[in-house]
């Protein structure tokens, strides 16, 4: 049986970890590789692999294609609800920020 979800806003991400780890790419002389790992990603046949498991796809057309399969939802991105990513990391990431002030080790 199908449940349904209801309609939550959702943050949209272009997978900020991998901005960071350009200097260690650089570094260890893999930027090449990550490039053609993110044009893939994004190509309509990776998006196509990312959407049957489970993924939400970016691409419209394979969005379309399984739109049975992701619920709608309202999608924001952490420049419009946090004022970028910046501003996001100094207040919910660093020492003393939401994240430290909700986590709780062990439980």
């Amino acid at each position: 049986m199908m449940q349904t979800v209801p309609t939550l806003p959702t943050i949209r991400t272009l997978l900020p970890e991998i901005i960071h780890q350009r200097l260690s790419m650089e570094l260890s002389g893999t930027r090449k590789v990550a490039e053609a790992y993110l044009k893939y990603l994004y190509s309509p046949e990776g998006q196509e692999i990312a959407a049957k498991d489970g993924y939400r796809p970016r691409d419209a057309a394979v969005a379309a294609k399984y739109a049975g399969k992701f619920p709608q939802l309202s999608m924001f991105t952490v420049d419009e609800a946090f004022g970028g990513w910046q501003k996001a990391q100094a207040t919910h990431f660093a020492d003393g920020g939401t994240f430290d002030q909700i986590y709780a080790p062990g439980r």
